[in-house]
């Protein structure tokens, strides 16, 4: 155009600045100038959007901060770049100050929270949409059944699926799948599978949703006959799928089965195995005791292994006492900067096992020069459509007094059935007694009280955990399972434990 004479416009610049790369808009801006157009509102639109969508979020905000009049267009363009990169805070100001809102800048503002981690802040907001009047899309379903999952908060899912009835809201097939795997996280195998069975037209993607729902809560069998149903059928499997396969033979113990799924990937399905399909590998072959394998199996992989890999061997090593491999993989990872909270902490807890408090010392103090924070374990429960969340020996909790006098009663119940508390997995150099009390304040526990007093006696409790439960809360769930006579079902960083009548659906390997 420009070879042949003929002079860009407004329309030219505003219709270019939709498909192009950041470089290339750089090189778009300059011309803008030259020619006169930065003041076209269109344009400077335009703009905003190349450099958010090339993560250049500085210069993005500069070129809005120019605008002399801003419209609803270029507000959530500004808004979605704030929200797609992180900087919600400078987005919330943005959301709060803008007069005119549609449903497109609801479900931005909504989808940053999801994306980022911040899934009670998601939810709080799709109550104020709904007060004011927004009427929400699919886009808005699909982000608020995300942050259901992420918060296991199964009543908000349960309203939120009877409002989409209520309101005549279409239930195509994707959100059909994010109601499957909503439902999957917040511990109802039975809604997801309702929803699956009632899906006329199934995808592969609703295929693997349900798979990875039975594998996430250790019903392997049933995951790997609905595998099967889903070949023979004549739906081919995606590489998501083998994810769910593999993680149900890791939460079986089933490494024949696992292995054979692992070769038929590439053999059979011509799909090349990804680092997650080797993580689920190292996880299965780590928690079977089969470490040299595992380790083996690392080392000759045809991709760089990162951090959560080496992670899942370490924690395997950690979980058999294989002290010598740990301290190598550790080694390694410190060396190659790939350390992370992770690593330090579950080498500074094999030593301890060992009780070897000179080299806890040591790697604590390491970790506190690297400037490494250990994650805090978090506890939520979901009582009345309001999700609570609770850390270790929490104090802040408006019901803290009848919550201690629950756990209080809880520890009289646990002693007359002849429980002792794990003490040894408390690994800090300090007595008895006080190792019972930090068993005592552990998160989940804070959580299962507050449910006991919080719900009518039967009720299901049901609580998500941000670590892996640790052996003590596992046993004491189970009891209090049997003691109360209620279902508890925990999710943990790994998966799902449903307790019933003092035992657990995990049989105790996890």
């Amino acid at each position: 155009m420009l070879f042949e004479g003929v002079q860009p416009n407004e329309f030219t610049f505003s219709s270019i600045l939709k498909s192009c790369s950041l470089e290339h808009g750089k090189m778009l801006h300059s011309q803008v100038i030259k020619l006169g157009f930065d003041s076209d509102l269109y344009v400077k639109t335009g703009l905003v959007d190349v450099y958010a969508r090339g993560g250049d979020v500085g210069s993005a905000r500069l070129v809005f901060e120019r605008m002399p009049e801003k419209s609803l267009v270029s507000l959530t363009t500004m808004l979605t770049c704030y929200a797609k990169h992180g900087e919600l805070k400078e987005a919330r100001l943005l959301f709060d100050g803008m007069v005119k809102k549609d449903v497109v800048c609801w479900n931005v503002m909504i989808d940053g929270y999801t994306q980022h981690g911040m899934p009670k802040e998601a939810l709080v907001l799709f109550r104020r949409m709904l007060a004011a009047k927004a009427r929400p899309n699919e886009i808005t379903i699909l982000t608020v059944l995300s942050a259901c999952g992420q918060l296991g908060a199964l009543e908000s899912g349960r309203w939120l699926h009877s409002y989409m009835q209520n309101n005549d809201i279409q239930v195509s097939v994707r959100v059909a799948t994010a109601l499957i795997d909503m439902y999957s996280k917040c511990g109802s195998l039975e809604d997801a599978r309702l929803v699956f069975d009632k899906i006329y037209y199934k995808d592969v993607v609703a295929w693997n949703s349900m798979i990875i729902g039975y594998a996430l809560h250790g019903f392997s069998q049933d995951a790997l006959e609905l595998f099967h149903e889903m070949c023979r059928i004549g739906l081919r499997p995606t590489d998501i799928t083998f994810i769910g396969v593999l993680g149900a033979c890791g939460h079986a113990g089933l490494v024949k089965e696992g292995w054979s799924f692992f070769n038929a990937m590439r053999e059979e399905y011509e799909i090349e195995p990804k680092i997650e399909h080797y993580g689920c590998m190292v996880n299965l072959l780590g928690r079977a005791g089969r470490l040299e394998e595992a380790y083996e199996l690392v080392r000759n992989m045809k991709v760089e292994p990162d951090p959560i890999l080496w992670g899942a061997l370490l924690g395997a090593c950690r979980l058999h006492g294989n002290l010598e491999l740990g301290e190598k993989i550790a080694e390694y990872l410190v060396s190659h900067n790939l350390a992370n909270s992770g690593t330090y902490i579950l080498l500074s807890n094999m030593y301890a096992a060992k009780g070897d408090w000179e080299e806890v010392a040591r790697i604590r103090t390491l970790m506190k020069d690297s400037g490494v924070q250990k994650e805090p374990g978090c506890s939520s429960i979901e009582v009345h459509n309001r999700v609570h969340e609770f850390l270790a020996g929490n104090l802040k909790h408006p019901k803290t007094k009848e919550i201690y006098e629950m756990l209080e009663a809880m520890n009289g119940w646990l002693k007359a059935h002849g429980y002792t508390p794990q003490t040894e997995i408390v690994l800090h150099d300090i007595g008895d007694e006080q190792k019972e009390q930090s068993l005592e304040v552990h998160s989940e526990k804070l959580a299962l009280a507050y449910g006991l007093i919080s719900t009518q006696p039967g009720t299901p409790i049901k609580i998500v955990k941000n670590l892996r439960v640790c052996s003590d809360c596992h046993a004491v769930t189970k009891l209090i399972s049997k003691i109360t006579g209620r279902k508890i079902v925990m999710r943990d960083r790994n998966r799902f434990h449903h307790f019933v009548n003092g035992s657990c659906s995990c049989g105790d390997y996890w």
